[in-house]
């Protein structure tokens, strides 16, 4: 018997469900209605197969069976870097109608085998645990919530309960194609170890994730308006892990090389988009804006003790210095 994570959260807010008409996202589809969840659907049709456009009907047909709203979006094509690019393409769109709908909460039909995937990527890469760990099954993003349901339901499962409910579903045949690095982590590694050890691989799951919260203490949020966090550190040991966590929540992936750069040092701006300064005890963090400032304000800055790189932002935002004294 399948069953969701997280129903407390979801039967009390908004929801937008990300869909594919895929194995994952069709089965949470159906959980969610089993459920009584109250969700609207969307999805992008990336043009790349001929059954993007039955996709796409069916996804339409299932939002007027139900009696949902379906937002659908075409991607331009992406000559390189597909998965990149696709993933900002497609979290831009999330992002848009998230806003402009007050939706609380998107949902997202990651599970086990992709939790997997992720981490064995991450581990070949050189990374810690809060990096390996990248799926929770409920995070921040740009003013909602991301939630995840099923990250303990593995791929076989989903598609058994598919199986036995006669439901529809379409297989994307570019998940066999290793070109795509999850492709053969999945097909080299991930699939065949939840099939001998999908007990032991959740448990080790949950305690990682324990772990990673004991790790990631020492910090509080003491500010946020909009894009702009402050953060104060209580043990200097994590603020690297801290500063990926918060840019993971505006959306933005830290490359190891970058988390390296922000060791060694205290003021850096991040592909030209976001400034990151630290001070004895914080952390800010903002979108990077060059701006003339008029002398008052940078006056007020200073002695708020701003650091410069955030005082653009503060500025357009129309953010009294003042209010950020005694931090």
């Amino acid at each position: 018997m399948l069953y969701l994570n997280e129903l407390k959260q979801l039967k009390s807010s908004k929801n937008l469900l990300a869909f594919s008409a895929g194995v994952d996202s069709s089965a949470l589809f159906f959980l969610l209605l089993d459920n009584s969840i109250i969700f609207d659907i969307a999805l992008i049709n990336y043009g790349v197969r001929k059954q993007s456009i039955e996709e796409e009907r069916y996804a339409i047909a299932l939002a007027k069976k139900y009696n949902l709203k379906v937002y659908i979006k075409k991607a331009p094509p992406f000559h390189n870097n597909f998965e990149k690019n696709a993933r900002d393409f497609r979290y831009s769109f999330f992002d848009e109608i998230m806003e402009k709908n007050s939706y609380n909460n998107l949902i997202t039909a990651h599970q086990l085998n992709d939790q997997l995937e992720w981490f064995l990527m991450r581990l070949t890469k050189g990374a810690g645990v809060s990096e390996m760990l990248g799926l929770k099954g409920i995070s921040k993003r740009k003013g909602y919530r991301l939630v995840r349901p099923i990250l303990h339901h593995s791929k076989e499962e989903l598609l058994n309960y598919l199986k036995e409910n006669s439901y529809q579903y379409f297989i994307d045949k570019s998940n066999y194609n290793e070109k795509y690095e999850r492709n053969y982590f999945r097909r080299s590694f991930s699939n065949e170890l939840i099939q001998k050890y999908q007990k032991g691989i959740l448990k080790s799951f949950e305690y990682l994730q324990e772990d990673k919260e004991i790790l990631m203490s020492g910090y509080r949020e003491v500010f946020n308006h909009k894009e702009l966090y402050i953060i104060e550190l209580e043990n200097q040991q994590v603020k690297v892990r801290v500063i990926d966590r918060y840019l993971k929540r505006l959306g933005y992936l830290l490359s190891s090389g970058q988390r390296e750069e922000i060791k060694k040092e205290s003021s850096i701006v991040i592909s030209g988009l976001w400034a990151i300064e630290l001070t004895s005890n914080l952390i800010y963090i903002a979108p990077y804006q060059k701006e003339a400032m008029p002398k008052r304000f940078k006056e007020a800055c200073r002695i708020a003790k701003i650091p410069p790189k955030i005082r653009g932002y503060l500025y357009n935002e129309d953010i009294e210095p003042q209010l950020l004294i005694g931090l």
